[in-house]
């Protein structure tokens, strides 16, 4: 199966470990989701980090820590048609590939990406993200390496 290249505005699958879940002492992720990759960079040591926000069917506590995944993306991406968001208040930190990628099985061959999303919508992403930044309200959980 091949990797992907780490790219901001694709879409993987990656067993999320949600921020409530690490204040329990959780070491991994409850199940696979689709996850938006938001920024990557690379370490002293030339590792990729990849910085992820998770997408889920669970509407937001707050509509600010949220945009809506809109039905047509969802479709392209080979998503079902339930109403998703992505979360931009929390994100996971790893090292890529690292072993919370999952593989996605669609058509002839095993993925570990759905696809991007739309630049619009990776913008709206990055920017509610970064407003969560700037009133500190980013919760971030450092995964394996």
């Amino acid at each position: 199966m091949p990797l992907p290249d780490p790219e901001p505005g694709l879409v993987i699958s990656y067993a999320y470990l949600w921020y409530s879940e690490f204040e329990q002492g959780r070491e991994e992720g409850r199940k696979d989701r689709p996850c938006a990759i938001v920024l990557t960079g690379r370490e002293a040591d030339e590792q990729t980090i990849v910085i992820v926000v998770p997408i889920t069917h669970a509407p937001p506590q707050r509509a600010e820590e949220a945009v809506e995944i809109p039905l047509a993306t969802k479709r392209r991406l080979g998503l079902d048609a339930a109403l998703s968001w992505a979360i931009v208040s929390e994100v996971n930190r790893f090292t890529w590939p690292g072993p919370d990628l999952r593989p996605v099985s669609r058509g002839e061959a095993d993925r570990f990406d759905y696809g991007f999303v739309p630049p619009s919508l990776f913008r709206q992403i990055r920017d509610k993200l970064v407003a969560c930044a700037a009133t500190q309200r980013l919760r971030s959980v450092p995964r394996t390496k």
